[in-house]
Parts: structure tokens; C-alpha cells; sequence
């Protein structure tokens, strides 16, 4: 195994693989995987050395490569904050139910997470975040086991991660709606969704460009507790 990758061996079962590698490159390498259900966040303009057009294109590559990452009949569900960007609103949902239909996706759910407690009013970012899942094939389930608003997205691991409990609700549509026996998280940060997966009883692949956060994710623990 190169210095590049490592994998957690957790006991009595699911296995974590985390690559501290460039996640578009990463995912044209490594193309269709069986048995898998993507769920990740997409980094913001600000996290990434492009304008905002250059950006935007960005983006909208980065959902269809998402989405062809996993069978027609799994599912790919993304976690997006909108944000503002000199003086302007970026609706960041939308983006990724457009590139998803250009992909020839169609939505099977779009939930709300709070960030904070309902009625308090943040200065210049949402208090809330998309989550969003589509599928090529997959019908939308009825009734769809997750509440339309998260109102307690439980402990996040680093500021601009997903809170646990907002994952495990991701987690548990990849495992009993997907039927998925991995999770894959192509922008996995410090590895919320990976550790999430394991402590539900999934196998995990994260992609990380940071070394440092992508050890972090290797190292990450969610106990099933915090999830209950």
C-alpha cells in the first residue's frame, strides 16, 4: 500500500480506506464501483484557487463524476450549504439537481439540516444545508425514512463538516434503500462520512487531497451511541 493510502481495520468487520489524493482524478481512475452508495459534500469556491465561473463548471463536473461513480440503481446524496459570495446567494442545491439531471438523475429526496437552532438568524452563511439524493434508477421510497428538517445534525467533527447524526441518516438510506455494502465519500474532509458508515456496519472509501485531514479520517471514531 502506497504512502498515499491506508485503511482502518476495524474489529469484527467494516473496513475504512482513505486516499490523500485529488478526488476528480481519483474518481475518473477508479470509475464504477459495484455495491456502492456515494454520499459527500462538494467544497465551496472559497476552499478552491478559482473564480467564481471557473468554479461554478467546477462543480457541475465534479456532481455527474459523483454520480457515475456508483450503480445505476444505488445512489449518490450530497450535503450542500448555500453561500454568499460578493454580495450574492449561491444556491448550491440547485446545482446539484442540475448537474444530476444533466447526468440523467432524478431526485429521490431533498431534506433540510439545521445548523443551528430553528429562528436564530446567522450573519452571511445559511443555518441550514441540503441534503439532497438522486439516483439514475432507484424510485423514491415510500414514506421516505428521513424527516423533511434535521433539526439536531449531532456532533461535527470540524467547521465545515456534516454533524453525525445528519450522516447516519445518509448512512442508513445507503445501507437499507440503496442496499449498498460501501459508502464512498470522494471529498471526505476529515472523514465524518467513513467513520459514520463503519459505526452503521458499512465498509467506507474516503478521498482527501489534505494529508493531514486524510489521516485525521483514518483516524476518526463515531460510536454508535452518538447515533441513536
Amino acid at each position: 500500500m502506497s504512502e498515499e493510502t491506508a485503511a482502518a481495520n476495524l474489529p469484527a468487520g467494516p473496513r475504512r480506506e482513505i486516499h490523500a489524493a485529488e478526488a476528480i482524478g481519483w474518481l475518473a481512475a477508479r470509475g464504477r464501483i459495484e455495491g456502492a452508495c456515494a454520499i459527500t459534500s462538494l467544497p465551496d469556491v472559497s476552499e478552491l484557487r478559482l473564480g467564481l465561473a471557473a468554479w461554478r463548471a467546477w462543480f457541475l463536473d465534479a456532481v455527474r463524476r459523483v454520480v457515475d461513480a456508483v450503480p445505476d440503481e444505488s445512489a449518490a446524496l450530497f450535503f450542500q450549504s448555500d453561500i454568499k459570495h460578493e454580495g450574492r446567494w449561491i444556491d448550491k442545491g440547485g446545482m446539484v439537481i442540475r448537474a444530476a439531471e444533466d447526468a440523467g438523475a432524478h431526485v429521490l429526496l431533498h431534506k433540510i439540516v439545521c445548523r443551528c437552532p430553528p429562528g436564530r438568524p446567522t450573519p452571511g452563511r445559511p443555518a441550514y444545508t441540503h441534503l439532497i439524493a438522486v439516483s439514475r434508477a432507484l424510485r423514491c421510497p415510500e414514506p421516505v425514512p428521513i424527516p423533511d428538517v434535521i433539526v439536531d445534525p449531532g456532533r461535527q467533527p470540524w467547521v465545515r463538516a456534516m454533524g453525525v447524526r445528519a450522516a447516519a441518516h445518509a448512512v442508513r438510506f445507503a445501507r437499507d434503500q440503496a442496499k449498498a455494502r460501501v459508502v464512498v465519500d470522494p471529498f471526505c474532509g476529515v472523514g465524518t462520512v467513513p467513520a459514520t458508515a463503519n459505526a452503521l456496519g458499512l465498509d467506507a472509501i474516503g478521498v482527501e487531497l489534505s494529508r493531514k485531514r486524510a489521516e485525521q479520517a483514518r483516524a476518526l471514531v463515531v460510536t454508535a451511541e452518538e447515533l441513536a
